[in-house]
């Protein structure tokens, strides 16, 4: 697997290319957006690690020109004082953040998780499973732990786009976008509603919690699920 790593700091990115090689990738090296995107058309990565704050081209103008031509997963690094742009660099397609300072176990889980989602972009079967929870898409039967779970259409639309997407942050204006289009984007109660709702749903039938708030920026669906 091929990781193309993007920071304008050679610190960071010496010990990010021993780290990923000594794991086993193939690591290619850009100190910014401009010279990543270039590296990117040419070399054809399986998974892009970015900083966010860079000269020539930052993070979020990156992760925008390659959502224009491709879907490879994008892993944001960040420092807590760029929540803003932490949460533009999702909205325009990232799949993932690590917040500095990180631990490389944490990114190298991440880097995992993330290459194994590459095969999303295939359409969503019949029949999806994550963890205990089973989603027929075509009769739109919900089942957790094999118990018959009821959901209103658009709890059951919320959850779909969640099992295409397991384990990635899902922003809050993504999934307005997604559920009630352009004019619902400025209207974050109602998502909070709803998660609330389907959370109800899913957990009163497991043990499991199976929505992760992501505080400020999204939601999650866990495929690794932990008790309540």
């Amino acid at each position: 697997m091929r990781i193309l790593v993007v920071d304008d700091e050679r610190q960071i990115t010496r010990v990010l290319r021993t780290s990923l090689q000594s794991s086993g990738y193939e690591v290619t090296v850009a100190n910014n957006g401009l010279e990543a995107f270039e590296l990117f058309r040419t070399t054809q990565p399986d998974l892009i690690i970015t900083d966010l704050a860079m000269p020539e081209m930052g993070g979020i103008e990156l992760t925008r020109a390659i959502r224009r031509i491709a879907e490879t997963p994008i892993i944001v690094l960040s420092v807590r004082e760029q929540e803003t742009m932490k949460v533009a660099a999702l909205d325009e397609g990232a799949d993932d953040y690590v917040t500095k300072p990180f631990s490389m176990p944490e990114l190298l889980a991440r880097v995992r998780a993330n290459l194994r989602k590459i095969a999303r972009e295939e359409p969503l079967p019949a029949e999806v499973t994550v963890g205990d929870l089973y989603i027929d898409t075509a009769s739109r039967i919900v089942r957790v732990r094999g118990a018959d779970i009821h959901l209103t259409p658009k709890e059951f639309d919320l959850l779909l786009i969640f099992a295409n997407n397991p384990n990635r942050v899902l922003t809050h204006k993504f999934l307005l976008r997604q559920i009630w289009g352009p004019a619902g984007e400025d209207q974050p109660e109602y998502l909070r509603v709803l998660i609330g709702q389907l959370r109800k749903k899913l957990d009163s039938a497991s043990s499991s919690r199976y929505i992760e708030s992501e505080p400020w920026v999204g939601y999650r669906l866990r495929s690794e699920l932990t008790t309540s």
